[in-house]
């Protein structure tokens, strides 16, 4: 794994979602945060009993969310555009174990007026790539996203803003 020896910058985040990965008022969901750290935005994540597939191992789909997730907040951190996934190709290399810290982290591999490529990895505490995954991504103008709800696109480009100016080290 590169060392990344740059401090962990912390990043906002809008409160009260549904998300399952990142919102705040899922009873559910997984509650990720997210901190910029050089060219990657990671969030550390302990998985638990509920986030299973096997006995011990995470399920495949969180893996994937987690993947997903920090690959979208790389683009709004870096980027702070209105995108949708269009497709995510994850490869699972190592088992995923649960009660373990993990570093999930993204950063972005090219980008155009129309569409991102994004990469990402869940790391394991001893430093070795347990699953990776390279996305691609669609630019939205704020006005298509009919079925998001005006709150939501008014919410997000306030993070945006928030977002224009690091917190300074």
């Amino acid at each position: 794994m590169e060392d990344i020896s740059e401090d962990k910058i912390p990043l906002a985040k809008i409160e009260g979602y549904n998300c399952f990965a990142c919102g705040t008022a899922n009873p559910i969901g997984l509650r990720l945060s997210f901190y910029r750290q050089g060219r990657y935005v990671c969030s550390d994540v302990t998985l638990g009993k509920y986030h299973a597939g096997w006995e011990n191992m995470a399920h495949g789909g969180i893996i994937s969310t987690l993947l997903d997730e920090v690959m979208s907040w790389t683009i709004i951190y870096f980027l702070r555009v209105f995108f949708v996934t269009r497709k995510m190709e994850v490869k699972y290399i190592r088992p995923v174990p649960l009660g373990k810290p993990l570093v999930v982290r993204g950063t972005i591999v090219r980008s155009d007026e129309k569409e991102v490529k994004a990469k990402a990895e869940i790391i394991g505490n001893s430093h070795k790539i347990l699953a990776r995954a390279l996305g691609d991504f669609v630019l939205v103008p704020k006005e298509r996203l009919s079925t998001v709800p005006e709150k939501l696109k008014k919410d997000m480009e306030r993070l945006f803003k928030m977002l224009e100016k690091p917190m300074v080290r």
